[in-house]
């Protein structure tokens, strides 16, 4: 009786992630063929007034806790004394001009693309977070991990301006780590929860809105 139940209920579980994944797939390699000419430029710009590279890699944790390198284009001027993991939330002073653009309008993730292909991460799913916070409640990371991270989810949109909100704060690391970040992982939590393929365009349209329109 066990082994009939686990297998009536895996194989929609299976066959909803393969549908996730093929919609995840059609989507990124179709706005990266649409948006390689935006793409090209914006690279060239972040070149030329900043040098190379023009992307920028940084090593977030993935599904079960796999390590991967997600992409940006670069937004800061490089330091070279700067933390690969550190908290800056209340020094922007090393973005730059095309970096504030890239930042306002989430043009600086738009390389994610890739990594949706790669299969590092989902169009839609819990925003990856460098280890030293996933180290931070780590039974509740546990659940979060159990599925790909994604370019956006409903925590994105609600902390849009997050580090306008860190700037504010007295202390920056101690608000993200005792009031963003619970609340991060309580919307992350409730969509490993109820994550449906209709959530996921309601949450691409919700996100297209915000950058757009707010």
């Amino acid at each position: 009786m066990t082994g009939e139940n686990f297998n009536h209920n895996s194989r929609p579980l299976s066959g909803r992630l393969m549908v996730k994944r093929i919609f995840d797939l059609v989507v990124a390699i179709g706005s990266l063929i649409l948006l390689s000419p935006l793409l090209g430029f914006l690279w060239l710009a972040v070149v030329i007034e900043n040098g190379l590279p023009g992307l920028f890699r940084q090593e977030r944790m993935g599904r079960d806790g796999s390590p991967f390198k997600l992409l940006k284009f670069r937004s800061m001027k490089l330091a070279l004394n700067a933390k690969e993991a550190g908290f800056d939330a209340g020094d922007l002073s090393r973005v730059t001009r095309i970096g504030w653009v890239l930042r306002k309008y989430k043009l600086d993730e738009l390389p994610q693309l890739w990594n949706v292909i790669k299969g590092d991460m989902s169009l839609v799913g819990p925003r990856p977070e460098v280890r030293i916070w996933t180290e931070v409640y780590p039974e509740r990371w546990a659940k979060v991990l159990s599925v790909r991270p994604g370019i956006t989810d409903n925590a994105s949109i609600e902390f849009r301006n997050e580090e306008e909100l860190l700037i504010k704060a007295d202390d920056p690391e101690k608000v993200y780590r005792e009031e963003v970040l619970p609340r991060k992982l309580a919307l992350y939590e409730n969509y490993v929860d109820n994550h449906t393929l209709i959530g996921d365009l309601m949450i691409i349209l919700k996100t297209l809105f915000a950058v757009l329109f707010r």
